[in-house]
Formats: structure tokens, C-alpha cells, sequence
């Protein structure tokens, strides 16, 4: 991919920085007068011993190697005891932290998309979205939440790095991906899909293989899929640490419990709820608990018949549909158990340069 426009910003670029910032916090700041809630807040901050020493040597030590409360992400440990340290109890510091780096996180999105799609103006529509998306505001406004607002962070980055990695390929370009992506997933093990992100970022907007041509899948798609094998190979490890941290808490449940066919039908219902949620975010809630009496046939098979047909519209649409504005969704569903995650972030597509939509970011 060459070098573009879209790697100089100029003054209007920086004037829809300083105004997503500038809206991003001022709907955000109020969370400095709020508390702690019950919820996941005592475990992570008010009475965790750890914590509650500030950052110290033996604080670092035990955030690498402990499975407290079901979870491995040593870097969310580090950041809560930095918070710890600067702010004590006070929840106001602690949640005005969260806001910052959502700023920063909605300043990152349009950075990205502009960079990668030259569209100034939806790019700026959808980082504007994800900064105040009714969807983002658990993330940003509950204190244990950090984990989610810190992976987001360098997930971008990651994605940053990456787009500038495909411009002009080098190993600089690619460690920076791959300890972009490391710290992201010792923040939270959402980014586990980032090596697929990437890859539907290779064929938009990075159009570094095309599904149209034979030629191309036979050719291009191996040499990709060999070049993110380090980045596989750090998502697997963090997948199967996780899986102990998971185990560790208690939060696995076996098939006899949930048969590998209930999962299944609670993905395809959940994601298709989660993208529901995205146009109509109506009785939200922080947990969605699995409902005993099952999800049911008609619901399933309409969800299913839905995400199938909007994968082939995405990918195999006619070129003269082309030239219409969308967006996508990708959602990660943890199925194993009673709460679903998504991560979510819409990303445009321009009349001109735009084809393909792609995929990242929070999870509810």
C-alpha cells in the first residue's frame, strides 16, 4: 500500500481532533463526582490488599502471576495500583482516568480510519459514534471496567502500527505491532481476534489480496497468514492462560452442563441481540444471565439465516453497490458461560476510496 494523504494531517484534521476530545470529556467528566458501585469494585479495588498498597515490587510481581477473581491481565493490576497510589479511595480519580483514555481511545479510532481509508469525514462520523455510543459508557464509567478502556488503547495502536506496517514492511514496524498487541492482551484477552482483524484489514482497506481472484487467494492469502504467525502464536498463549484463570475461578462450565449445541445457539442469538443493541440500545444491562428456558428455534434459525447474509453482502456484493455508506460490527461472544462480551466499533466506508468494512473494539 503507498504512502498517502492520509498520513499528513492538516489543520482540519486537528481541529476534529481538538473537537472529539473536546465533546468526549465534557459528556465524560462528570464521572469525577461519582462512587465505586458493589459490583466488581470491592474485588478489584476497595478491599484488595494488593491494590491497596499502590505500585510496588511485590504488587507487579503478584499482578503476572495471579488468577484473582477468574482473570489473568497483569497490566489492568498495574494501572489500578498506579491509581491506587495517585488517588487512594477516591472513585472520581480512578473513573476520570477511564474517561482519559477513552478520549484518547475515540482520537485513536479516527486516527486509524483515516489513515487507512483517506475519508476524513466519516472517519470523524465514526469515531464520534464510538465516543458516545450509550454501549461504551459501562466501560468508561465503572472502575473495574479499566481492563476493557486499557486493551482498546493498544489495541489501536496495534492496528495503527500494522496499517503502517503493510505501507512499508520491517521488522521495526512489526515488533511494534506484535508489543502493541502483547500489552493489549495483558490489559484484557479481548484482542485474541486481532490477528483475524488484521487479516480482513489486508483485504480492506489495505487491499493487499483480493477475493475476486483466484490468483490472488492462492497466492497473497498464504504469505499473510505466515506472516502473523507470531502474532497467532502470542494470542494462543494468552487464550490458553486464560482458559487456567478461568478454570482457576470457577467460571468454565462443563459440556454435561451447557452441551456444545446450547452454546452455539446462544452465539448466534447473542450476537445478533448485541447488533440489535448497537441500533437500538434499549435495556441495557451489566449482565445478561443465560434464561433457563432456552432461546428459541425461530430466533436461532433467523439469526443465523441474518449474520450469513450479512457476510455475503460484505464480501461478495456487486462493485456497483460499492459507492454506499455501511458499517459492521464484529462481535466476540463468550459462549461457555452466562455473560456475553462485545466488541464493538463501527467503521465507515467512503463513496471513493472505500470497499470492505472491518472490525475492533469495547466489550459489554
Amino acid at each position: 500500500m503507498p504512502r498517502s494523504r492520509s498520513t499528513i494531517f492538516g489543520r482540519p484534521d486537528l481541529l476534529i481532533l481538538l473537537g472529539l476530545a473536546a465533546m468526549t470529556f465534557a459528556i465524560y467528566a462528570q464521572v469525577i463526582g461519582h462512587q465505586f458501585i458493589t459490583l466488581d469494585d470491592d474485588a478489584y479495588i476497595k478491599q484488595n490488599a494488593m491494590v491497596n498498597r499502590g505500585l510496588t515490587l511485590a504488587g507487579v510481581a503478584w499482578a503476572f502471576t495471579t488468577f484473582d477473581q477468574g482473570n489473568w491481565h497483569p497490566l489492568t493490576w498495574i494501572a489500578h495500583m498506579i491509581d491506587r497510589q495517585l488517588f487512594g479511595m477516591n472513585a472520581g480519580g480512578h473513573l476520570v482516568v477511564n474517561a482519559l483514555i477513552h478520549v484518547a481511545n475515540t482520537l485513536l479510532v479516527f486516527w486509524f480510519l483515516f489513515r487507512t481509508t483517506h475519508a476524513r469525514w466519516p472517519s470523524a462520523l465514526v469515531a464520534a459514534l464510538f465516543a458516545l455510543h450509550p454501549l461504551h459508557v459501562e466501560s468508561v464509567a465503572w472502575a473495574a471496567e479499566r481492563k476493557d478502556t486499557l486493551s482498546t488503547f493498544f489495541g489501536l495502536l496495534s492496528l495503527i502500527a500494522y496499517a503502517r506496517y503493510a505501507e512499508a514492511r520491517s521488522n521495526g514496524r512489526y515488533a511494534w505491532t506484535a508489543i502493541t498487541l502483547a500489552l493489549g492482551l495483558l490489559a484484557k484477552p479481548m484482542l485474541v481476534t486481532w490477528p483475524f482483524v488484521m487479516l480482513l484489514l489486508d483485504y480492506w482497506p489495505l487491499r493487499r489480496f483480493d477475493l475476486t481472484s483466484r490468483k490472488d487467494v492462492a497466492t497473497k492469502l498464504w504469505p499473510l497468514l505466515r506472516e502473523k504467525l507470531p502474532l497467532f502464536a502470542l494470542v494462543a498463549t494468552s487464550a490458553v492462560i486464560t482458559s487456567l484463570a478461568q478454570s482457576h475461578g470457577g467460571a468454565v462450565r462443563t459440556f454435561q452442563e451447557f452441551p456444545i449445541a446450547l452454546r452455539l445457539a446462544n452465539a448466534l442469538a447473542s450476537y445478533v441481540k448485541y447488533v440489535l443493541l448497537a441500533f437500538w440500545p434499549n435495556d441495557l444491562a451489566v449482565y445478561y444471565p443465560y434464561t433457563t428456558a432456552g432461546t428459541p428455534a425461530w430466533q436461532i434459525i433467523c439469526a443465523a439465516f441474518l449474520l450469513i447474509g450479512i457476510t455475503a453482502l460484505c464480501f461478495f456484493q456487486p462493485r456497483k453497490l460499492s459507492g454506499y455508506d455501511r458499517f459492521v460490527h464484529c462481535d466476540r461472544v463468550r459462549i461457555g458461560g452466562h455473560r456475553q462480551e462485545l466488541a464493538c466499533c463501527v467503521i465507515a466506508q467512503d463513496r471513493n476510496s472505500c470497499r470492505r468494512p472491518t472490525d475492533s473494539c469495547y466489550s459489554h
